[in-house]
């Protein structure tokens, strides 16, 4: 079934992925048309989200940034899609930094980074960075349930030199680079949410506690790597520019968890800044109600 699914979908994703960018575009306002108005996709969860984060917004308000946010969502998606035969040359137009000297700086300190990013603004095209530095690339991603469409990202993603591992690959693969002496760069979306029961951590994030993922800090304390944040901004639709926030160069001269607060704090700045471009259909905050007490 699998295989049949991937086979149905492969050529359709093949021909919207060869539109140019005006037509992609207007296809990604039919989308939102489709999945805004008459799926009406997650809007319950995105709305409950806006009115928890911002209650001294009005409903209008709220109203305005769910329309933009799905807006930036079907944009995203057919994003995701043009991934698949996007030249270089547009891609690199399309997806800047403004300082990558902070990645080569630990490059020249012999140091590998763990890259920290939320789901904010565009992830898919950050790929390119691997284009702007030497260290090799790797993203921890959640494997996609069909093994087709899950080799289909692992390819368009290697054409760039990076490479995806799941999280239970993490520690055995960065540890064995490390030990080959291969620099590596390694981004985490941070922002995900952890299970209540299972977290070392909670942080107020966007005014609600809830338990955060330390992975990323942990790792790079395991590992003596430095810690970057990748900030992205939307400039205008199909332009994205990126720049690099220095966390920490020794992780282990920092106390556990600082690493991980001072990135949420930056994420929530960006969010506060235009909170249309952040994930609202991810339940990040579905377990409020279990701080323990020792975390209250």
């Amino acid at each position: 079934m699998q295989r049949l699914v991937y086979i149905l979908a492969y050529p359709i994703i093949w021909i919207v992925s060869k539109f140019p960018m005006p037509m992609l575009y207007f296809t990604s306002d039919v989308v939102f048309v489709i999945i805004y108005h008459l799926i009406g996709y997650r809007r319950k969860v995105v709305r409950e989200n806006l009115r928890l984060v911002f209650p001294n917004k009005s409903e209008k308000e709220l109203a305005t940034i769910s329309r933009k946010f799905y807006h930036h969502l079907c944009d995203m998606i057919l994003e995701s899609v043009k991934s698949l035969s996007i030249s270089e040359e547009n891609l690199r137009k399309r997806f800047t930094f403004t300082n990558v000297e902070e990645v080569r700086k630990m490059e020249d300190k012999g140091k590998s980074i763990i890259l920290m990013l939320g789901h904010y603004a565009s992830w898919e095209w950050a790929f390119i960075l691997q284009r702007y530095v030497n260290h090799k690339g790797f993203v921890v991603y959640k494997k996609i349930e069909n093994k087709y469409f899950d080799k289909l990202v692992k390819n368009i993603r290697a054409k760039y030199d990076t490479h995806l591992i799941t999280t239970k690959e993490t520690i055995h693969k960065l540890g064995a680079e490390k030990i080959r002496g291969e620099l590596t760069i390694n981004g985490f979306a941070s922002d995900q949410s952890a299970k209540h029961w299972k977290a070392a951590h909670w942080k107020e994030f966007m005014g609600i506690k809830v338990p955060v993922i330390t992975g990323a800090e942990m790792l790079a304390k395991k590992l003596d790597m430095a810690v970057i944040y990748l900030a992205v901004r939307k400039v205008k639709r199909g332009h994205y520019e990126a720049s690099f926030t220095s966390l920490a160069e020794n992780a282990n001269d920092y106390k556990d968890f600082e690493i991980t607060d001072k990135f949420f704090e930056l994420l929530e700045d960006q969010i506060k800044e235009a909170p249309e471009y952040y994930l609202w259909t991810h339940k990040r905050w579905k377990y409020r109600d279990k701080v323990p007490s020792e975390q209250q």
